[in-house]
């Protein structure tokens, strides 16, 4: 019960965010032309920031575990690559970008360190999941939705180029580059500074989702909730089903298996649809996926949670 109490705690403050973002519009208080405005912030200023600061502060010298962090990489890498072999009979439609996306991108960074904080006091082994997962989901997804965006040719050198080009200026590529820069060379954080990223990370989630609320249109999210129900599936069930007993064959236990679980089978990110809509996708399916994800992650999680308990693996 404590479980499902402190999940439903992290997870529907963030879907009631998007119902906010709904009744505003519908109200008249916020437009879709303030949304898009809002939503362009949280993709260039907010969630480069968040990330950036999720990994330059990073302590990671106590626990340093280059097998738990390739671990946590090879993971994700399966899981995109399920997720991409799942997504194909959608190649011809406009939203297979989105269904890769969507499928396996968790809110790794977001919930980790508050699920082993409520668990066992201390984040633990929440900051070398971040560091094995979240550059590789953030890389891959700027891949992915430029290469497979709407109406765009594959396979020629121009889209090749382009693909490249919107891989190295992605606004949140830079994040993830300079957060690990900084952590690397242990620069020091001045508090003035500290304050003020953290500032700016903290307004990325609230901003975010309310925007994605606005911007969520119900009639087009009933058009694909096919497509929507099954990545929802795969993301909370399906790759954590995969990923666990495989940890556990590895002899992973405690804090270790719990930031598994988080890493692939905790809700759709936010930062899914936001990169979604400045990369030339519609959005819908994303933002479909993670609040669908958002409202069962609570109670898909407690039930991983569980079953790790009663097998004595946590």
């Amino acid at each position: 019960m404590d479980n499902l109490i402190f999940s439903l705690n992290a997870m529907m403050p963030l879907f009631f965010l998007m119902v906010v973002g709904m009744i505003l519009r519908r109200t008249g208080v916020v437009g879709t032309d303030t949304a898009n405005g809002m939503n362009k912030f949280v993709f260039t200023v907010g969630i480069p920031v968040l990330l950036f600061n999720d990994l330059a502060t990073a302590d990671l010298s106590d626990m340093w575990d280059p097998g738990f962090i390739g671990f946590c990489f090879v993971a994700t890498l399966a899981g995109i690559a399920l997720s991409y072999v799942v997504s194909l009979p959608y190649r011809k439609t406009g939203y297979q970008g989105e269904f890769v996306q969507a499928a396996y991108r968790s809110s790794a960074s977001l919930l980790a360190i508050g699920v082993m904080q409520n668990i066992y006091g201390t984040s633990g082994l929440a900051s070398l999941m971040v560091i094995g997962a979240v550059p590789l989901y953030n890389v891959m997804a700027v891949v992915i939705l430029v290469a497979m965006r709407p109406g765009q040719a594959t396979g020629s050198s121009t889209s090749l180029g382009r693909t490249v080009r919107g891989v190295l200026t992605n606004p949140i590529i830079i994040g993830i580059v300079a957060g690990l820069l900084w952590a690397l060379l242990r620069i020091p954080m001045p508090t003035m500074v500290g304050k003020t990223v953290g500032s700016i990370a903290d307004a990325a989630t609230p901003v975010g989702f309310i925007a994605m609320g606005v911007l969520f249109d119900a009639r087009k999210a009933f058009a694909v909730r096919g497509p929507a129900v099954l990545a929802t599936a795969m993301k909370l069930v399906v790759l954590a089903a995969l990923a666990l007993p495989l940890a556990v064959a590895l002899g992973y236990r405690d804090q270790a298996l719990v930031a598994v679980l988080v890493m692939m089978g905790s809700a759709t990110t936010l930062s899914a649809f936001v990169m979604a809509r400045n990369m030339g996708h519609d959005g819908t399916l994303t933002s479909s996926v993670v609040m669908l994800s958002t409202l069962l992650s609570a109670f898909t999680l407690t039930g991983w949670l569980w079953l790790l308990k009663t097998l004595a693996l946590i």
